[in-house]
């Protein structure tokens, strides 16, 4: 075992508990599963997990500290991925009961809900905090290589994800089932997962 039994116990336990307190991604998989069915709600956490792989493989070659080094390109990426989160929040409420591209869809495709997944934790302030300050606490040099420990916990990372963000977004697929085939519950439900589109990638880009 590359990680003290103790250590990895308390890592899944204070994970757990971290991602069970509602916040973005939470947020987003819920709304993306109301729209756009259980596999949307899947695609969509599978493309925050994916996200969190990359910061987990950034903080264990010790990349992260560029964004330390240079604020300013963080800083661009943020406001950039919270722009896009407000421009397909604005899409939906000006489309409701459509699809983004107009057609009377009324769901968000499996490879959009995966990019947005993927861009709205890859630029989330607080994961690069948690890479670069929660992990390293974690991991022990004198219990072997540094990239076994971290791969150890990005995959627990993954898993809890799934376990999580997962079941929320297949429950609220299948809920937004029945509310889709109502017309007016439909349009009501676009507008909301705009605004909530649109006060994420507000606090995503105003977030320090």
């Amino acid at each position: 075992m590359p990680i003290d039994e103790q250590v990895f116990v308390a890592f899944v336990l204070t994970t757990l508990l971290a991602m069970v307190v509602p916040g973005p991604d939470m947020l987003f998989v819920l709304g993306c599963g109301i729209r756009g069915g259980a596999r949307a709600g899947i695609l969509a956490t599978a493309g925050v997990a994916t996200s969190e792989v990359i910061h987990v493989a950034l903080a264990a070659a010790g990349l992260v500290a560029l964004f330390a080094a240079v604020p300013a390109a963080f800083a661009v990426t943020r406001i950039v991925g919270g722009a896009y989160l407000v421009f397909m929040g604005i899409q939906l409420i000006r489309k409701r009961g459509q699809g983004f591209d107009g057609a009377e869809t009324g769901a968000v495709s499996g490879r959009r809900a995966y990019s947005m997944g993927l861009l709205t934790n890859l630029v989330n302030p607080k994961m690069v905090t948690f890479t670069l300050a929660f992990l390293p606490q974690f991991v022990d040099p004198a219990r072997g290589p540094l990239w076994v420990q971290f791969a150890v916990l990005g995959a627990v990372l993954v898993v809890l994800e799934f376990l999580v963000d997962g079941a929320v977004g297949v429950t609220a697929g299948r809920i937004g089932g029945w509310l889709r085939s109502r017309e007016r519950v439909r349009r009501g439900i676009d507008a909301t997962t705009g605004g909530l589109f649109i006060g994420l990638g507000a606090r995503l880009a105003l977030q320090r």
